[in-house]
C-alpha cells in the first residue's frame, strides 16, 4: 500500500514531455478556437500586423500525425538557432577541456595576494560577462566546485561559492546585451536588429550585478565573522573546510584559447552591427575559434573533435528544446489560430495602460519559465504572440523583448524545473530549501529593479 502511494506522488514532468503536452493541446485548440488572421504589411524591414484587419477564415484542425510532424518542422524552421547552440556548446567544450577556464580563475586568485576580498566581485563579474555574451547557462554547473574551493579558501562557506557562480552568470544572463540564446532569438523573432537597445540593457545590468554582488558579499562577511550563521552549517561541519588551494600553472596555450573566445565574441558583435551577421556567421566564427583553441591547447586533432562532441552533448537539452518549442508555433500557425488568440488578448488589454500591459507580460514570462526553462525555447514559444499584441497596442517591440528577457532570467534561479539550478545545487550538496532561504532577497530585489527599469524605458519610448 505504501509503495502504491509513493508511486502516486506527483513528479514534475520532463520538459520535453511538457512541451509535447502543449503541442497536443495546441492541436486540440485548432478545433476549438475559431480560425482567423490579420492582414500584414512590410514596413522598415518588419512584418507589421494591421490593426482592425482581423477576420475569420475556414477552420483548419490539425491531425494526430501533425503533432509529431510539428517537431521536425520546428527543428527545420529554427535550424540556424539549433546549430548555433550546438556549435557554441562544442567550442565551449573544447576550451573547457584545455583547462583554460578553471586555471585562469585560479591564476587570478593567486595574483590578488592581500586583496583576495576582491575575488567575489571579480569572479562574479567574469561570470556575468560570460552570461551576457555567450549565454553561459548549463556550463555554470562545471564551475560550481571551483567557486566553492575559492569561497572556503577565503573563509566562507559552500553557499557563498555556489552563489558566486550562479548569481554571477545569472546577472549577465539577465543583462543579455549580447546573449544570442535569449535576446538574440527574441529580437530575431520580433524582427528588430539583433542586440539593439544594448545601451539601456547595460545600465540595467550594472544595477542587477551590483545587487547580486552586494547580496553575496554581505552574506559572505557574516559567515566569515560567525560560521554558525551559515545556512549550510551542517555541510561545512561535515566537509573538510581546511582545504588548501592548489594553483595550477596558467599556460600561454590556455591564455591563447581564452583570448580566441574573447576575440570571437568581439568579432561577432562587430559583424552584427557592421555587416548584419546572422547566426550562421557567428556559428562559423565560434567553430573556428574552438578548433584553434583545441589545437593550440595541445588536444590534438582527434582530442579537439572529441571535446567538440562532448560540448555538443552537454548542450543537447537546450538545443533540442528549440525544435519542440517551435513545434507549438507550427501547429498554431498551420491551424490559423495564433491571430485569433492575439485578437482576443489584445481586446482584453486594449483598455489597460501600457505600463500595466508590460508588467503583465513580464509576470506571464516569469511563470511560464516553470514549464519551459529554456530561454530560446520560451522566446520562440511566446514572442510570436507577444509581438502582435504589442503592435496592436502601440507598444515598442523592444519592450516585449525586455519583458521576456527579465521574466525568463529571474525565474532561472527560482524554479525547481531549472535543470541548471538543480544541477548546480546537487554538485554543491545544497538543498533547494537552503538556496531559497538565501536567494529570495536578491530575487525580490531583481524583480523591483526590472519592473522599475521597464517602466522608465516605456516612459522614454524605448
Amino acid at each position: 500500500m505504501k509503495r502504491w502511494i509513493q508511486q502516486l506522488k506527483f513528479r514534475t514532468p520532463h520538459t520535453y514531455a511538457l512541451l509535447m503536452g502543449i503541442i497536443t493541446i495546441a492541436c486540440l485548440l485548432t478545433y476549438i478556437i475559431p480560425a482567423g488572421e490579420y492582414d500584414r504589411e512590410e514596413k522598415n524591414g518588419q512584418t507589421l500586423v494591421i490593426s482592425g484587419s482581423y477576420k475569420e477564415v475556414a477552420q483548419q484542425g490539425g491531425s494526430l500525425f501533425d503533432i509529431f510532424r510539428a517537431i521536425p518542422e520546428g527543428l527545420i524552421s529554427g535550424g540556424e538557432i539549433v546549430f548555433y547552440i550546438f556549435l557554441v556548446g562544442g567550442a565551449f567544450g573544447i576550451v573547457h577541456k584545455t583547462g583554460a577556464f578553471e586555471t585562469g580563475v585560479k591564476y587570478v586568485m593567486s595574483q590578488l595576494g592581500n586583496f583576495k576580498v576582491l575575488m567575489i566581485p571579480l569572479t562574479m563579474t567574469i561570470f556575468s560577462i560570460l552570461g551576457f555574451s555567450i549565454g553561459l547557462a548549463e556550463e555554470t554547473i562545471i564551475f560550481v566546485p571551483i567557486g566553492i574551493i575559492i569561497a572556503r579558501t577565503l573563509g566562507y562557506d559552500a553557499l557563498t561559492g555556489t552563489s558566486i557562480v550562479i548569481l554571477g552568470a545569472a546577472s549577465g544572463f539577465m543583462g543579455g546585451m549580447l546573449n544570442p540564446f535569449t535576446v538574440g532569438v527574441a529580437q530575431t523573432v520580433a524582427e528588430i536588429p539583433m542586440f539593439s537597445g544594448w545601451g539601456l540593457r547595460t545600465i540595467i545590468y550594472l544595477f542587477v550585478l551590483t545587487a547580486a554582488i552586494t547580496t553575496v558579499m554581505l552574506y559572505a562577511f557574516k559567515v566569515k565573522k560567525d560560521m554558525s550563521k551559515s545556512l549550510v552549517l551542517e555541510l561545512e561541519q561535515a566537509e573538510n573546510t581546511n582545504q588548501t588551494y592548489e594553483y595550477s600553472r596558467f599556460t600561454k596555450r590556455q591564455a591563447a584559447g581564452l583570448a580566441l573566445i574573447v576575440g570571437t565574441i568581439a568579432l561577432n558583435v562587430f559583424g552584427i552591427f557592421k555587416f548584419s551577421w546572422s547566426f550562421n556567421e557567428m556559428s562559423a566564427n565560434f567553430l573556428l575559434a574552438g578548433l584553434l583553441a583545441g589545437l593550440i591547447g595541445g588536444l590534438g586533432i582527434n582530442g579537439t573533435f572529441d571535446a567538440l562532441i562532448e560540448g555538443m552533448k552537454d548542450i543537447l537539452f537546450g538545443a533540442m528544446i528549440v525544435g519542440f518549442a517551435k513545434g507549438i508555433i507550427v501547429i498554431l500557425e498551420n491551424g490559423k489560430v495564433i491571430d485569433t488568440i492575439v485578437h482576443g488578448m489584445s481586446s482584453i488589454l486594449s483598455d489597460v495602460p501600457a505600463s500595466l500591459v508590460i508588467i503583465v507580460m513580464f509576470v506571464f514570462q516569469f511563470f511560464l519559465n516553470f514549464f519551459i526553462p529554456s530561454g530560446s525555447g520560451q522566446a520562440l514559444t511566446t514572442m510570436p504572440l507577444m509581438v502582435p499584441i504589442a503592435d496592436l497596442l502601440d507598444i515598442n517591440r523592444q519592450m516585449t523583448v525586455l519583458a521576456f528577457q527579465y521574466g525568463d532570467a529571474i525565474s532561472n534561479i527560482l524554479f525547481p524545473t531549472s535543470a541548471i539550478l538543480m544541477g548546480a545545487l546537487a554538485v554543491a550538496k545544497i538543498s533547494y530549501v537552503q538556496w531559497l532561504k538565501f536567494a529570495w532577497k536578491v530575487i525580490v530585489l531583481w524583480v523591483f529593479i526590472c519592473i522599475a527599469a521597464m517602466s522608465i524605458a516605456l516612459m522614454l519610448n524605448y
